[in-house]
């Protein structure tokens, strides 16, 4: 005390301040720790029976695209309920991730399902895994299956943004090492809750490299590992033999796995 009794009045009410503001940091960070600590783990959503079916779109939201899927999951008699995207479908993906949860909701709520299923194809994988990540999605996912997800990115976005002057605020948040991705691919990309599974085509244009549609913790499938002479293109992935047959293997009863004994 003698040191600052000897400073001006204005400079101990100064190193008053600095030390209370990095007390209060100190506090805050401590609190911190112990709410990760006290936080109990994710519970893994009940496996039986499975509930409807969400189909999620791509960048741009075309819903037709998913028919082939509705389609087949319908034919095999599950409910299967396509998303219809916010907007164009090229907005903040975050908003399509609250809108995602919205619609589960009233699902669950019209179905009297304990949970759902959901598909996410291209850009509509990684909206479903911010709505896993941010909006409750991790204890009401019972399967997700990602289909040519850019989980990682993918060089089309920077490309667009580089070239053609700028791109739409998913288009951005799709460029490899957003802080979107970055965020979102920060420690576990499979979170606990539901059972994951991806597939993904080695001649895929649209998200390249293709390996970014991997996840880390989930049943990764490659079309050309079931069907080695197959050339599926980013679009064709809806209705791709390997990928139907995928709703099967994935979204049923026993563990997810990828699909054998295809007509490819």
């Amino acid at each position: 005390m003698l040191v600052l009794d000897a400073l001006s009045p204005q400079r101990r009410r100064l190193i008053l301040a600095a030390g209370g503001l990095a007390l209060l940091f100190i506090m805050t960070v401590a609190v911190i720790a112990i709410v990760r600590i006290a936080a109990p783990p994710a519970v893994p959503v009940a496996q039986t029976p499975p509930g409807p079916v969400l189909l999620v779109p791509g960048y741009g939201g075309n819903i037709n695209s998913l028919q082939p899927l509705a389609t087949a999951l319908r034919s095999a008699g599950r409910t299967a309920i396509i998303v219809e995207p916010i907007g164009d479908g090229t907005g903040d993906l975050r908003e399509q991730a609250e809108h995602l949860a919205e619609v589960a909701v009233q699902v669950r709520n019209d179905a009297g399902s304990a949970s759902v299923d959901v598909v996410g194809y291209s850009a509509g994988g990684v909206v479903t895994r911010l709505w896993v990540r941010d909006n409750g999605g991790a204890g009401v996912a019972r399967r997700i299956l990602t289909l040519g997800s850019p989980h990682h990115g993918t060089s089309q976005a920077a490309l667009s943004a580089e070239f053609v002057g700028g791109c739409s605020a998913a288009c951005e948040q799709l460029i490899p090492d957003s802080d979107l991705l970055r965020r979102l691919n920060a420690g576990d990309e499979t979170p606990a809750g539901p059972l994951w599974a991806t597939v993904r085509s080695t001649s895929d244009q649209v998200v390249t490299p293709a390996e970014s549609a991997a996840l880390s913790g989930a049943v990764n499938i490659v079309i050309q590992e079931v069907c080695p002479a197959s050339n599926a293109a980013h679009g064709d992935l809806p209705g791709n033999p390997v990928v139907l047959a995928a709703l099967g293997s994935v979204l049923g009863v026993e563990l997810p796995q990828a699909p054998t004994d295809i007509a490819c």
